[in-house]
């Protein structure tokens, strides 16, 4: 294994994940697996890359950094050459969030100072411009995070945000310094380091900025961001000959289909509305299972009975609604 990847969650795991196997186009990506917390037994000699889904996105910082490092040391025993902390592309996280606190102390276990911390993720319309997050064409306060009911998101400079979190000072790389390229980039990124600033914002608004920010961390022990961050990280693999870029085929199954939704995002929400206008769709709602009136059996008679229709079960709701 030669890259290892801590997530905060499930699904930011499996969109990294997806992101390293593809790799870019006409190169392809490392042999990837996920791993649903950390595995008790040695990962198999064929995997190029192992991304660790924890649940730790928002629980309390001290934990977050204990579950963190517990992966840290099962990638290193792997052989991981180089550590990725991904967390989400929004950024959501309080002024007592752990990001920065998992952050600082995966740095301090690889000896590490100037490291990328880069949520952009243009594709999703996920953008860092002069140290402010975008969600599209709207600053990260005004797109509606600022009412996530577990994480409310007040503040775009995801610089002042972060160092309400951090030991250190955080530093910046702005889009001109990126667009000169990879080594303009790191001689940036060593200057914040040798300042012993830890963690340093990178302005990215295009995948090809993403690809730059990776070639320039391409001898980096740790590199932190959403899952764009990964985007160039197999292509410097490829380089070194270490990899031959693998190019993951698809997988069909065959048998009936069901949705399952959970997110509360805006995004989410508006799927589920447009969904369940044409299609059978269930909600799921939180005081019926805790009183036992919804059961897991209920759901799967609910996805069975509408075979064939794409039936939609999902726990989606409101900032209102889920608080």
């Amino acid at each position: 294994m030669l890259v290892g990847v801590i997530a905060d969650d499930f699904t930011g795991a499996s969109d990294i994940a997806n992101t390293l196997a593809k790799g870019l186009p006409g190169e392809g990506g490392f042999r990837t697996v996920q791993y649903l917390g950390i595995p008790a037994e040695k990962a198999a000699v064929e995997v190029e890359a192992g991304v660790i889904a924890l649940k730790s996105r928002s629980i309390e910082a001290g934990e977050a950094i204990r579950q963190s490092l517990a992966a840290l040391r099962w990638l290193l025993d792997q052989g991981c050459r180089q550590i990725v902390f991904k967390y989400c592309s929004t950024f959501d996280s309080t002024p007592a969030g752990n990001i920065g606190p998992v952050a600082e102390s995966l740095a301090a276990a690889l000896g590490a100072k100037g490291v990328v911390a880069c949520p952009a993720f243009p594709g999703a319309g996920r953008t860092v411009y002069q140290g402010h997050l975008f969600v599209k064409d709207r600053l990260l306060n005004e797109s509606g995070l600022q009412n996530h009911p577990l994480n409310p998101m007040t503040d775009a400079d995801i610089r002042r945000w972060l160092r309400l979190q951090t030991t250190t000072d955080v530093g910046h790389v702005d889009l001109e310094t990126v667009r000169q390229g990879p080594s303009a980039i790191d001689a940036v990124l060593k200057e914040h380091g040798a300042q012993n600033r830890t963690l340093i914002i990178v302005d990215a608004i295009a995948d090809d900025d993403l690809v730059a920010i990776a070639r320039a961390a391409a001898s980096h022990r740790l590199v932190t961001g959403g899952s764009g961050i990964a985007l160039g990280l197999a292509a410097n693999f490829i380089e070194q000959g270490l990899i031959a870029g693998a190019r993951p085929g698809v997988t069909v199954v065959d048998g009936p289909d069901a949705i399952l939704a959970g997110s509360c995002s805006g995004a989410t929400r508006e799927q589920v509305q447009i969904h369940r206008t044409n299609h059978p769709a269930l909600a799921i709602d939180v005081a019926a299972v805790m009183d036992g009136s919804i059961t897991v059996e209920d759901l799967t008679s609910f996805l069975l009975a509408n075979q064939g229709r794409k039936p939609l079960v999902y726990s989606s709701g409101t900032p209102d609604e889920v608080k």
